[in-house]
């Protein structure tokens, strides 16, 4: 430790993280436990601090500058990884905030196990989603803690500073896909989506484009505008480049449903819980986000991001169960239920990115109550058409901390949405709903490697726990992020 730059801290509260076993403490936290008389190392031989997460909140009656100790258990030194520091942090931070403290200091523990950039990416990214809080259209927020304050210690500044720039550009973007989720649906219409997108494109230096309704209906997009046609919202395409395509390099294409609010059309939906549909635009909240850290993270490969937006409301020009509308690329879609009705936009959507020569293409959104049945809420599906895209996706969410499981897309399941009167059905039936859907998207992205992330288990919390809190999620984002720094070549 530089000094005794933990011991002199003089704030509310300072975290340190203890790993478990009886192996000495050392660094930071042992020069905190002695100056407690050992007491963190008493807890620790008690088991009190053996578990990732666990935690213990010590008042130093003058035996510190600072008010309050929080020890935070990292687990086993040798299993610890970023997504679990990143966990341990949130806890942290949010322990913090329920002790209406306004600032704290934390040091950068688990370098033990992880690099100090990891560690403090971790660490950074963790305290700032684990105090995320929507409060916009509260009075006041009890618990809003303004600063927090990183001491390094001994560990190499670069490094160091390395790790803040990547977990602050990261936790931005996972907390304006949040923010968007949790927007009512009476101010996220999708015009004011297009006007957030565009303004966040200005400020990161990202290329933006919108088509118009026009544009839609000369391109053939009546996918798109079929379910748009029950809202007096106009629906809003967008188009996010970050980087420009070099010799033999293809832009990554991702792609993100953004249905602002989905009442089901006239296959209208249940009532209960309902309002949670103001969240059906997650995977463009995703893509949104994850372009956001892009920008700022810089990676050496083109993005390209394809955002398709609406409402799916009942109007008297509402499209209905048995109409037939043509994709921008000529496949025809008997609608049997309005209620499937984000692989429609999507339908556009990859469509018009296969045409721009986007590879490999991923597309995220919160597609079917069907993959929440097959999967519970702590996996989103993967389906893929290329095993090379389906390795690297799966690694991108596993090194990111973000599960995802991959599914089938056997041609079994091709005759479920055979169409009759139309060249496909947009819905498949309850039996394998989630694979029948991204059989659906296949039928848009030709030979092109593509990947469909469907994240509808998992773009909502319905209680804090670990870096989420109530509400969006932001799920995704880090996945997408990883995929883009990897570099690979379409």
């Amino acid at each position: 430790m530089r000094g005794d730059e933990a011991v002199a801290y003089a704030g509310p509260a300072l975290v340190v993280g203890v790993v478990a076993g009886d192996a000495p403490l050392d660094g930071p936290v042992a020069s905190v436990d002695a100056a407690l008389d050992g007491t963190i190392s008493r807890l620790r031989e008690n088991g009190e601090l053996s578990s990732l997460g666990d935690m213990a909140v010590l008042q130093t009656f003058g035996r510190l500058p600072s008010g309050r100790v929080i020890v935070v258990g990292l687990g086993d030194a040798a299993k610890l990884t970023v997504a679990g520091l990143r966990r341990a942090a949130a806890i942290a931070a949010r322990t913090v905030g329920k002790a209406h403290l306004e600032g704290y200091a934390s040091t950068v523990y688990g370098h033990q196990a992880l690099s100090p950039r990891d560690a403090t990416q971790a660490i950074v990214e963790g305290s700032l989603l684990g105090l995320y809080r929507f409060a916009r259209y509260r009075k006041s927020e009890n618990g809003a803690v303004g600063e927090m304050a990183l001491l390094p210690g001994a560990l190499d500044r670069t490094a160091v500073e390395e790790g803040v720039r990547r977990g602050r550009e990261i936790a931005a973007g996972v907390m304006l896909a949040r923010d968007l989720i949790n927007e009512p649906s009476n101010v996220l219409t999708p015009t004011e989506l297009a006007r957030r997108a565009r303004d966040m494109a200005a400020a990161q230096g990202l290329e933006f484009m919108q088509l118009d309704v026009a544009a839609m209906r000369e391109l053939g997009m009546e996918a798109l505008l079929g379910v748009a046609s029950g809202s007096d919202e106009p629906p809003a395409f967008m188009v996010l480049r970050y980087g420009t395509a070099g010799t033999g390099t293809k832009p990554l294409g991702l792609v993100g449903k953004g249905v602002t609010f989905d009442s089901g059309g006239i296959s209208i939906k249940p009532a209960e819980n309902m309002h949670k549909m103001k969240g059906d635009m997650s995977g463009a909240a995703a893509v949104l986000g994850a372009m956001r850290a892009i920008a700022g993270l810089k990676p050496g490969r083109p993005v390209t991001a394809v955002i398709p937006a609406t409402e799916n409301l009942l109007g008297g020009r509402a499209q209905a169960p048995g109409d037939i509308v043509r994709a921008m690329n000529g496949v025809t879609i008997e609608v049997i239920n309005t209620d499937a009705e984000g692989r429609l936009i999507l339908a556009d959507a990859l469509s018009w990115a296969v045409r721009e020569g986007l590879a490999p293409l991923v597309d995220v959104a919160t597609l079917t109550g069907a993959c929440n049945v097959a999967l519970g809420p702590h996996y989103s599906g993967v389906f893929s058409n290329d095993e090379t895209l389906a390795a690297q996706v799966l690694a991108a969410a596993a090194a990111t901390g973000e599960k995802m499981w991959r599914l089938p897309l056997d041609p079994a399941f091709e005759e479920q949405i055979k169409g009759e009167h139309a060249d496909i059905l947009n819905s498949g039936g309850r039996a394998g709903g989630a694979i029948t859907a991204a059989m659906f998207l296949q039928h848009f992205v030709d030979s092109t490697p593509w990947a469909h992330l469907d994240i509808a288990p998992t773009a909502w919390s319905d209680k804090d726990e670990g870096e989420n809190s109530k509400g969006g999620t932001g799920v995704a984002v880090r996945t997408l992020i990883a995929l883009a720094e990897e570099d690979a070549r379409g």
